[in-house]
């Protein structure tokens, strides 16, 4: 389900409460009314992504350590969702998925091609947004990071990490013309 799809499954469950609470809105413009509704949308999602960051560990558990020279850049998960979390570090992406089996899927920085940030405008309103990864991996060619909060600072920190590693690793970039 999408971000825009949650959200507007969860307006509509404000809307319902608005109308069971049997306070009359009829008065209300129609502007004030939908003003309302969007912001407690608002903030209900907002605390929910707050309270499920609590009451999920950490993406990273104590024995998953990182071998070597390869070092931790940033973690997280997408917005509202707790079956999937996010791992880059200085050699490679990891994405972790489920909540009692797990499979760890790893994305080596060396292989990406192009990296886009895309916000629909109802993530924008919440900070988020998707990082798409292109890359030379058969059985992956692109990998999509969704819903990640402050996108463009994780795009920047990836975008960072992959230069630095084709630098280590020697590869050069070439454009076709």
């Amino acid at each position: 389900m999408t971000f825009d799809e949650r959200r507007s499954q969860i307006r509509s469950a404000v809307w319902e409460g608005m109308i069971a609470s049997g306070i009359d809105f009829s008065r209300m413009p129609d502007k004030q009314r939908n003003a309302l509704a969007d912001a407690i949308t608002n903030q209900v999602l907002t605390s929910v992504n707050r309270i499920m960051e609590e009451a999920v560990p950490s993406a990273l558990a104590a024995d998953e350590e990182v071998i070597g020279e390869e070092k931790i850049l940033w973690q997280g998960r997408p917005f509202l969702t707790l079956n999937e979390s996010y791992v880059i570090t200085s050699e490679r992406i990891k994405v972790i998925r489920g909540l009692i089996g797990r499979e760890v899927e790893n994305y080596e920085l060396i292989r990406v091609q192009d990296i886009n940030v895309t916000q629909a405008p109802g993530e924008r309103m919440f900070g988020i947004g998707d990082i798409t990864i292109h890359g030379a991996d058969k059985t992956r060619p692109t990998l999509v990071l969704r819903n990640i909060q402050n996108p463009h600072e994780v795009y920047e920190l990836l975008r960072k990490a992959w230069l630095k590693a084709r630098k280590d690793f020697g590869l050069m970039f070439r454009e076709e013309m």
